[in-house]
């Protein structure tokens, strides 16, 4: 007895990958793969130049402004904006944009150094929740939620005020009120990530575990966690900035964002360009920070 097999039935056995099953076997390779039509937007490079723009303050200061940012003139004290001070003068006749380009690199700098507590501490809580099973889950996610819980900004202040104030113990404490997002948002990655195929299939390939955490799960994972380093840095520098502004940052004459606007309050009623401007400086780069982070959601979104 012979037995007839239907030629279309066979070839939709032996055809080579279709999108739906290519999709489903190379989810290792299209998880990371940017998306080149973000790429060629107009919009992401819009972003992106302004911040290139903010790095390079930070990076060579002198190169914008050949302004002295802590000896001023006092006969140019309490100068408006103009061609030769374009963000006008304080009180001691210093440039305030020489200020403000010279405070970039004391503001990024602690602002990185908080977004790299938060995300190292907090990749590791949400890895070993999403990994390590229910009981470690449960632990972790009960102390995420005391995290989130408590205002951020309170903590960092508590920490700060428990420690000498300065740049540092700035960092440390906005960086720990931040651990929480970063861990919610691995934990969610790493648990889709664990269920695809690929995964399943390098454990029963004999993968150990932490092979198959750094080969495949936390490269996969990488995408939404990029996009919240963006906007979690815009959130660490309103964070410093504010604790600047109370006191807690550089001390004086330092320039520091937080602390110029401090420095121009006195001066609101006859010198308006001592805190709106420096501030302008700080939700503009706030707003290009959370631009760029929905920009890096949507090239590596898959």
């Amino acid at each position: 007895m012979s037995i007839k097999i239907d030629e279309p039935l066979l070839e939709s056995v032996v055809e080579p990958d279709s999108p739906d099953t290519a999709g489903k076997t190379s989810g290792a390779n299209t998880a990371t793969e940017p998306k080149q039509g973000a790429l060629r937007s107009p919009a992401l490079w819009l972003t992106v130049a302004p911040l290139v723009v903010v790095i390079g303050w930070a990076l060579f200061p002198s190169l914008f402004s050949g302004f002295d940012p802590i000896t001023g003139v006092p006969a140019h004290k309490l100068q408006e904006p103009s061609a030769q001070h374009w963000f006008g003068t304080d009180h001691l006749g210093r440039d305030v944009f020489a200020r403000v380009v010279h405070g970039t690199s004391q503001t990024l700098l602690t602002a990185g150094l908080a977004v790299l507590i938060g995300l190292i501490a907090g990749t590791g809580l949400g890895l070993l929740a999403a990994t390590a099973g229910r009981a470690a889950d449960a632990v972790t996610m009960r102390l995420i939620d005391v995290l989130l819980a408590v205002p951020g900004f309170l903590i960092s202040l508590i920490i700060v005020t428990a420690f000498e104030p300065g740049p540092v113990s700035l960092g440390i404490g906005v960086g720990i009120a931040s651990i929480a997002s970063f861990a919610r948002v691995v934990r969610s990655e790493v648990l889709r990530v664990r269920s695809l195929d690929y995964v399943e299939a390098a454990f029963m390939n004999g993968g150990t575990y932490w092979s198959v955490v750094f080969k495949h799960i936390l490269p996969n994972s990488c995408g939404p966690v990029l996009a919240l380093l963006a906007v979690d840095l815009g959130v660490a520098i309103l964070a410093i900035s504010g604790l600047g502004f109370l006191g807690f940052g550089s001390p004086p004459p330092t320039p520091e964002w937080g602390l110029l606007i401090a420095e121009g309050r006195q001066y609101l009623a006859s010198a308006w360009w001592l805190t709106t401007l420096p501030g302008a400086v700080i939700v503009a780069v706030v707003i290009l920070l959370a631009g760029l982070g929905r920009h890096l959601h949507k090239i590596f979104k898959f």
